[in-house]
């Protein structure tokens, strides 16, 4: 793709931030607070519309239920409305009350699933008062001791729960079904990969797809291909956007490896998926990092992935792969990858009226200190709030 055709796909790219990665939140053994961090849902809206003003390319944010739970679900889609962004994906959180401590829609105990899915169909409602189009499920269910449960009858579980959430969806809904290798179950986790997570959603039907978080995958593991196939059965439904470094995620988007982001984009480009129905989307709780411009940081490395998985020259590599020249082949790719995009994607930005840099438009912008200062008080949001 020449520069001209590139730069017209990157200024209608399209990325939702979500809005627990700007409130209170982080790793494992603590969160640590930092001030100007939004205290209700409308702030961290604020926020979000903050990031889309100056990438230009971050138009939605996802809601988190019950950490994002107002009284009037339609006001606050209005609210983001008027603020040039618009409510993206629900997600329901079924793994914080004590009551799931064996699972939620595999729980062992019907009036602990009766619960789960209860929690789910109203995520349905929220998201049809909210204009969103999209369910997006992660289940921490699992066991931690071999025995300690039915394999087979918690798959069964599970099977039904999806069943009657999907069934309770709008036509023009899908349901975005999240895998995990590992944790909090640390014997078996009941969806632990994107083979379980496609078999669901192929019992399912056409509006159930899977969704694929970068971080969610043993070491070594070829996100690409699995990308690739996805693409290729027609259920690839989004992507939760970050990085790991060892087990899990929450690092930020290509922080721990750029060249793995750029190969997963080159697989989308090459599938002409990059402006059709798959969700990019990011998932991220920045704790030691200010949370607006690592959020400005995660959409850009997104941004400079996408541009380089567009330079690459498809025909040549076509050619070399055709005639099995290994090496050529693999040069292609990596004259992509070595390409800086910084200054197309400045010029890109210029052409849509923004700043060339949107980290240092933030820096000039004085919003962070006028967070700081105005959010005085109350209580700020983050996980459990």
């Amino acid at each position: 793709m020449n520069v001209d055709e590139a730069k017209k796909v990157l200024r209608r790219q399209r990325i939702e931030t979500p809005s627990w990665a700007y409130g209170n939140s982080g790793t494992r053994f603590k969160v640590f607070a930092q001030p100007g961090v939004p205290r209700t849902p409308y702030e961290k809206i604020d926020d979000a519309a903050m990031v889309h003003e100056l990438t230009g390319v971050a138009p939605s944010v996802a809601l988190h239920i019950p950490w994002d739970r107002v009284d009037d679900f339609a006001a606050l889609a209005t609210y983001a409305k008027d603020r040039g962004v618009a409510v993206g994906a629900i997600n329901p959180n079924v793994f914080q009350d004590d009551d799931y401590k064996l699972g939620s829609v595999c729980n062992p105990d019907p009036g602990v699933r009766r619960k789960a899915v209860e929690q789910l169909l109203e995520c349905i409602e929220i998201a049809e008062r909210t204009g969103s189009k999209q369910l997006s499920l992660w289940f921490a269910d699992g066991t931690n001791y071999a025995g300690q449960d039915s394999i087979r009858d918690r798959q069964d579980r599970l099977a039904e729960a999806l069943r009657t959430t999907y069934d309770a969806m709008p036509a023009d809904m899908t349901m975005l079904l999240e895998y995990k290798f590992f944790e909090p179950a640390f014997y078996h986790t009941d969806v632990p990969d994107w083979g379980t997570s496609l078999t669901h959603c192929l019992a399912l039907g056409e509006r159930a797809k899977v969704l694929v978080d970068t971080g969610h995958h043993a070491p070594g593991t070829n996100i690409e291909m699995i990308v690739a196939l996805l693409l290729r059965q027609e259920r690839l439904g989004g992507f939760h956007f970050n990085s790991r470094y060892y087990a899990d995620d929450d690092l930020m988007v290509g922080a721990a490896d750029p060249f793995g982001l750029f190969r997963i984009m080159h697989e989308i480009v090459a599938a002409d998926a990059l402006e059709g129905d798959v969700a990019f989307m990011l998932d991220q709780c920045h704790n030691v990092e200010p949370k607006v411009p690592a959020m400005l940081r995660s959409v850009m490395n997104v941004q400079e992935a996408t541009a380089k998985a567009l330079l690459v020259e498809k025909d040549a590599l076509r050619t070399a792969q055709r005639e099995g020249d290994v090496l050529g082949a693999h040069g292609v790719l990596m004259d992509a990858y070595a390409t800086d995009v910084r200054p197309l994607l400045a010029s890109v930005r210029e052409e849509m009226g923004l700043h060339p840099d949107p980290i240092a438009a933030y820096r000039e912008s004085g919003y962070a200190e006028r967070i700081v200062a105005e959010r005085v008080g109350g209580e700020a949001m983050g996980w459990g709030a």
